[in-house]
């Protein structure tokens, strides 16, 4: 009989790249979803609530947990929302596993990589002490201290992903907002500092980085998800020219410049890749090319 697995917020950009990913992989697939939701093998739940919660892991009784639900848009005016959500919110998943009674293979919770904030480095390690800068990474970091707690009583891994992307990811990100001005067509584009170099990794290798940790026998730790490769915001701009054969006019806009804005920021892959083996990614041009013709 397959194995199954419940993702949270499944019905956003990685949940639904996941799921099709792990149906893909034979396994009996099962989210949740804020709002009510037509998706197959899916349950409404406030992960606020913890009976809600109860509930579904009742229901599923699932073999693995990849926790994604959460509120990411740093910009998000409810501040005491981050907190109950992205805090509360996983602790009751883990406190509802243990009322039930329930002890998953594994269970993957999605932490963030800007819980790193201003390091003045380039290369971001597991090492470093988190310094936050926002309410998002603040909360982030919260619920990874908390969750650490439960490292003796259930399978846990604490992911940190850099930036990826692919299709289907909401335009209010930065490659997406890039691609969909080609798409349509627009001469022009407002942009901040071209010269950054930063992480845009493709979400197949985000999935494929979960299915590895999945099936390993790590648990316990934390680690970033990323590639250590770094792609200049201008090289993205030559590659989706030659995509969409015109050359767009980029405008700098000093609004989007950040004071004191590290020029390289990726992540460090030692940890990661000597845990679950290295996982080699598609050239960016052709995740863009694909963004670009979906």
């Amino acid at each position: 009989m397959s194995q199954k697995i419940l993702i949270t917020g499944i019905d956003g950009f990685t949940g639904q790249h996941l799921k099709t990913y792990f149906i893909n992989k034979g396994f009996q697939v099962y989210g949740t979803t804020y709002t009510e939701t037509n998706l197959d093998n899916s349950y409404k739940c406030d992960i606020t609530d913890i009976n809600s919660v109860r509930i579904v892991l009742d229901n599923v009784n699932p073999d693995f947990i990849i926790h994604l639900a959460a509120i990411s848009f740093v910009g998000h005016t409810n501040i005491e929302a981050f907190y109950k959500t992205n805090v509360v919110g996983t602790l009751n998943i883990l406190d509802a596993l243990l009322l039930n009674n329930h002890n998953p293979k594994k269970i993957i919770i999605a932490s963030s990589a800007t819980v790193y904030g201003n390091q003045n480095k380039e290369i971001l390690d597991e090492a470093l002490c988190p310094k936050p800068a926002n309410h998002y990474g603040a909360s982030k970091y919260s619920m990874e201290c908390l969750v650490s707690n439960y490292f003796d009583k259930l399978n846990i891994i604490i992911t940190r992903p850099f930036n990826y992307t692919g299709v289907g990811q909401s335009d209010s990100f930065l490659i997406p907002k890039i691609v969909n001005h080609y798409k349509q067509n627009k001469q022009s584009i407002k942009l901040g500092n071209l010269d950054v170099v930063r992480e845009f990794n493709d979400i197949t290798f985000v999935c494929d980085v979960y299915y590895k940790m999945l099936n390993s026998s790590i648990t316990a730790d934390t680690f970033n998800i990323c590639s250590q490769r770094g792609i200049k915001l201008i090289d993205v701009i030559s590659m989706m020219n030659e995509i969409a054969n015109y050359d767009i006019k980029v405008e700098i806009e000093n609004l989007l410049i950040r004071h004191n804005e590290i020029k390289v920021l990726i992540g460090s892959n030692v940890k990661l890749f000597s845990s679950i083996g290295k996982i080699e990614q598609s050239d960016f041009r052709l995740t863009l090319q694909e963004m670009y013709e979906y």
